[in-house]
């Protein structure tokens, strides 16, 4: 009991003394408090985003045992992977002749449905549902979502009957019980009875839904149900659990796929072995779902899914906040060297009144942990107010009762005792290695050490090569976005207003369609199956050859849209050889093939060439080659692709558009017209439209996130590091004060000393520039190779980087400097 009361006096000394430091050195406190304040929210920030990442689906029951099914394929080419869009009879098939497969979930997307209720005498009982899930009866036993009403076994077993959330509950009952109330689906008005409400999806779950309906209950499904070609279902499976799901078990499962494609894959039409003797392979894997999240987009299997994020950026933020944490130690290192003048002289008293340097250590480091535990406080208050914004600007849902309802207060803890320990560790040797003697002789007190010289400007060289890096790193991430939103994308998204969902209007759309182009402000109007950043209708199509001209391709896989005659020219898109679509001639078997579809099929002359369909034995004429056009973002070659003429019937996606092209300025007025004309045509149907450009902006989404939230950590540790800076140009200061007052007195110079001051930082960060520039560019080479399209990093990039990083060391070295030239020389002489 002695030893603790001896010990708990002690520290209350320790603790004493070092809040009188610290209100005897209020800026330098300020300094060093802001410093790790800053550091630890933004540490804290990116924790809390990195495990939100890192939890998807990981709430589920079994999560390790839930896999989904990806297929890769090759059709006498290159294998494609597909991810998880596979046909509707894979996940039958893996249940059937693998007993370790559980059970299989299907999910189809069957697209934007009108939704109404008739039982209220609300104004507005319709609205255009976007996120309706067709799923398999036991999709809530495969994915326990919790429900607050209903059986999860039993809520889809009728076909008609539908699963809503509690906020889609609220959106059409209101406060009433929804269970046993009719919804109507579509035009056609199918009654839907509600059987189950489900509480909100979780943010960090990969499915978002706001209904679920039986995958039994569309036909188009249904009637393919043995189909192994109809990529536009997803299939997960949920294993037993006493099926081992390391590497090596999971390989051996799948290593036993090839016996299911031989023989369930190939029972219609080619054999297997015809197959692959023409160098066709088809083959199926695993994915961990609990994985999908973060690394699918990088392994290019998305599977439909909206809330995909990439494993990169929690490596690249944990990297920041890692960075920033260092940079905020080095900058207490450096303020607390500074003060070396200061603090020499009561280190030389203690010394001599008897304290021993191990006491002097523990004094120190307890000053280094107040400092810490103070800005923890203040880095926990900024994120509680910052952490709002922070979530509109990352597109996250974070909340701040997590870091104490999870291990996260562990983590903060713990990141509170080390930033002190590492923090007061060089500054506790520094310090207590004075020798008494010669501090209260005031001699000899900064010593031209190598070694310690050495440190400090190597803290500083680190700094600053941070700092240039995560600039550089900025300035690309924004050219590549700025780049991705002037590149000629072969055909003009300004000005062009999309209304979705124009089948809804019937027989009427082509008179919608005509009356719009009649309307002030609209130049043009065009119907089509989809549009760009709306997806695609992909089959397989037969070159045929002539006696002169042989295609380099015996097939070809195709993407597509069925376009009406006005398509082109609404979107301005560039023919490069033969005619438009036109009303003078029957095109109802003609096609327009992009310049990469005629690249691959390796005709010489593709106008008047034919596109075999071995679908339905169709014959397309080439009557047309088109400039390349994206449809997708810049992370995607343009792949070969054909417009097709609406007439043609070649399939039936059961989706139309409408672009219209308005003339450039303000549109509202417009919109207005067009939105009353529709609600003319079909009052009980939304008005759904957007703008082109908003839409392909929307493809990089992510990034724009991405590097508005890497900029704004950039600006931060950029600020952590001239506090760094701050704190050695005071430390220098002091260190040649003497020499600086010699120079005046012999006629020296304002201007003279703030230049020989701050050439002594310019080479440091000279030198972190230099440092920096070929880390960044290694760094910044592997982020654009995502891109299939990206900018080239030419030498301006660095060079405004080396320029600015100079600027901010000059202005932040510049005060100190400039106080140390004005000051009179006799003050620092007067002890000589």
């Amino acid at each position: 009991m002695a030893l603790i009361g001896k010990f708990t006096t002690m520290f209350k000394n320790y603790l004493k003394t070092a809040w009188r430091n610290m209100q005897r050195n209020k800026v330098n406190s300020i300094l060093n408090i802001s410093g790790l304040a800053i550091a630890m929210a933004c540490v804290l920030m990116i924790t809390l985003y990195v495990r939100d990442e890192l939890s998807y689906d990981k709430f589920f029951a079994n999560a390790d045992h839930l896999f989904q099914v990806n297929m890769t394929v090759a059709d006498n080419g290159p294998e494609n992977t597909t991810g998880g869009n596979t046909a509707p009879a894979v996940g039958p098939a893996l249940k059937d002749m693998y007993p370790e497969v559980e059970s299989y979930a299907r999910v189809y997307r069957p697209g934007d449905v009108v939704v109404r209720y008739e039982g209220t005498a609300k104004a507005v009982n319709f609205y255009s549902e976007k996120n309706i899930l067709a799923v398999d009866s036991n999709f809530l036993q495969v994915f326990n979502y919790q429900l607050s009403q209903g059986s999860a076994a039993s809520c889809l077993q009728k076909p008609n009957s539908v699963v809503i959330t509690e906020a889609t509950s609220k959106k059409y009952f209101a406060d009433e019980n929804p269970i046993g109330k009719i919804l109507f689906f579509g035009m056609d008005r199918k009654p839907f009875v509600v059987t189950a409400v489900l509480k909100n999806i979780p943010s960090n779950s990969s499915f978002q839904f706001d209904m679920l309906a039986p995958i039994s209950n569309y036909p188009e499904v249904k009637k393919r149900s043995w189909n192994w070609g109809w990529l536009q279902v997803n299939t997960w499976i949920k294993l037993k659990n006493n099926v081992l799901v390391d590497e090596v078990s999971m390989a051996k499962l799948e290593s036993k796929f090839p016996e299911m494609v031989k023989e369930r894959a190939f029972n219609k039409g080619q054999s297997y072995e015809e197959f692959t003797k023409k160098g066709g392979k088809l083959k199926y894997s695993l994915m961990p779902f609990t994985s999908v999240h973060l690394h699918a987009i990088p392994m290019q299997v998305p599977a439909r899914l909206t809330t995909l994020s990439d494993i990169k950026y929690v490596y690249i933020f944990s990297i920041i906040a890692l960075f920033i944490i260092i940079l905020a130690c080095v900058n207490f290192m450096n303020l607390s060297t500074a003060q070396s003048s200061t603090r020499a002289k009561e280190v030389g008293i203690r010394k001599v009144m008897g304290s021993m340097k191990k006491q002097l250590i523990k004094q120190f480091l307890t000053e280094a942990m107040l400092y810490s535990f103070i800005a923890t406080i203040v880095g926990l208050l900024l994120v509680l107010f910052l952490l709002k914004p922070f979530n509109e600007v990352a597109g996250k849902s974070l909340a701040f009762g997590s870091i104490v309802t999870s291990n996260i207060w562990i983590f903060v803890l713990g990141l509170c005792l080390l930033t002190g320990l590492l923090a007061g560790l060089y500054p506790a040797f520094f310090l207590t290695s004075f020798k008494p003697v010669e501090v209260l002789k005031g001699v000899k007190l900064f010593r031209n050490n190598g070694t310690d010289l050495l440190i400090r400007n190597g803290l500083v060289v680190f700094q600053f090569t941070i700092s240039v890096i995560l600039i550089i790193c900025t300035i690309v991430v924004f050219e590549q976005l700025k780049y991705e939103q002037r590149k000629d994308l072969g055909l003009n998204k300004e000005s062009v207003v999309v209304i979705a969902n124009t089948k809804r209007l019937g027989n009427t759309e082509e008179s919608f369609r005509k009356e719009l182009t009649s309307q002030p402000g609209v130049i043009d109007a065009s119907i089509s199956s989809s549009i760009p950043t709306k997806g695609n209708f992909g089959d397989g199509y037969e070159p045929e050859s002539t006696e002169t001209d042989k295609p380099l391709l015996s097939d070809i896989g195709l993407s597509s849209f069925m376009v009406d005659n006005d398509f082109i020219p609404t979107l301005k898109m560039q023919i490069l050889q033969g005619r438009n679509f036109s009303r003078d001639f029957n095109d109802s078997a003609s096609v327009i093939i992009n310049e990469t579809a005629a690249k691959q099929i390796g005709w010489k002359e593709p106008v008047g060439k034919y596109l075999a369909y071995p679908g339905n034995s169709q014959r397309f004429k080439v009557i047309a080659v088109v400039k390349d056009f994206n449809i997708a973002s810049l992370h995607e070659l343009v792949e070969p692709f054909a417009l097709f003429n609406t007439s043609s019937k070649t399939y039936n996606l059961h989706t139309s558009f409408i672009s219209v092209r308005l003339q450039p300025g303000d549109n509202r007025k417009q919109i207005s017209r067009i939105e009353a004309k529709w609600k003319s045509l079909a009052p009980a149907t939304p008005f759904d439209f957007s703008f082109l450009d908003n839409e392909f902006d929307a493809l990089y989404r992510s990034e724009q996130r991405m590097g508005t939230v890497f900029g704004i950590f950039t600006f931060l540790s950029i600020f952590v590091a001239c506090l760094g800076l701050f704190g050695l140009s005071i430390f220098t200061a002091e260190r040649r004060k003497k020499e600086i007052g010699v120079r005046k007195v012999l006629g020296a110079s304002v201007q003279t000393v703030v230049g020989l001051l701050s050439k002594e930082f310019l080479k440091l960060v000279t030198i972190a520039t230099l440092v920096a520039f070929p880390v960044a560019w290694l760094a910044m080479n592997k982020w654009l190779q995502d891109f299939a399209y990206r900018i080239n990093m030419d030498w301006g990039i660095f060079f405004i980087a080396g320029v600015s990083a100079m600027a901010i060391a000059l202005i932040t070295v510049s005060f100190q400097a400039i106080k140390t030239a004005i000051a009179n020389p006799v003050k620092a002489l007067r002890s000589e």
